[in-house]
């Protein structure tokens, strides 16, 4: 498949938003103490990824009823769907100039009743993007940060209705933003998760 970039910019993959508030004092921090250990911005973007991925629940996997969406609140609390994870990640890696876009896949949900939205990010290095899923390892997930093929959590199954979006976001989308802004705790959020893009 080959991601498109919606915005032709590539500084915009490097932005802070409402969401991916990479200024704020607990990313700085935490992508200080990260890049502190790391040889290069290889090494900080895999340190960056399993951070997110093995110290930052999934809300769902965790029954942690608080729905997070910005950055820094993803880091403080240490909680967060997909979504959130994946605003957590891109805010990491962006705080060390590492361009990262948002993107989606639409899988099937509870049971495969119905469909829904599932984020993650992409990562450029070499002239590329390379979608990496921070949602964290649970049995029969396993995700690993990787440049050389992808390693997500889910291949999606067209015969299920399931599919990989194409389309690179440099700010979350709209409908991702919305139900997450919107949610009073994480089991409405679960009833209102977008169902495609």
């Amino acid at each position: 498949m080959e991601l498109i970039q919606k915005t032709a910019d590539l500084s915009a993959y490097l932005a802070a938003d409402e969401a991916i508030d990479h200024h704020h004092p607990v990313v700085r921090e935490t992508a200080g103490r990260l890049a502190a250990d790391a040889v290069d911005s290889y090494a900080y973007a895999r340190a960056a990824y399993e951070f997110v991925r093995d110290a930052v629940p999934h809300s769902q996997d965790s029954g942690d009823p608080r729905v997070t969406w910005r950055a820094s609140d993803v880091l403080e609390r240490r909680t967060g769907i997909c979504y959130a994870k994946a605003h957590a990640l891109a805010a990491l890696l962006r705080a060390e100039d590492i361009p990262t876009a948002l993107c989606y896949q639409r899988l099937a949900h509870d049971g495969g009743a119905g469909h829904a939205v599932h984020g993650l990010v992409a990562v450029r290095f070499g002239g590329a993007w390379h979608r990496q899923d921070p949602r964290g390892n649970k049995p029969g997930v396993d995700a690993r940060f990787s440049l050389d093929g992808e390693r997500l959590a889910w291949i999606p199954d067209p015969q299920s209705n399931e599919m990989d979006y194409p389309v690179l976001y440099a700010e979350p989308h709209p409908a991702v933003l919305g139900a997450l802004q919107a949610a009073p705790d994480r089991p409405a959020l679960w009833n209102t998760l977008p169902t495609a893009l």
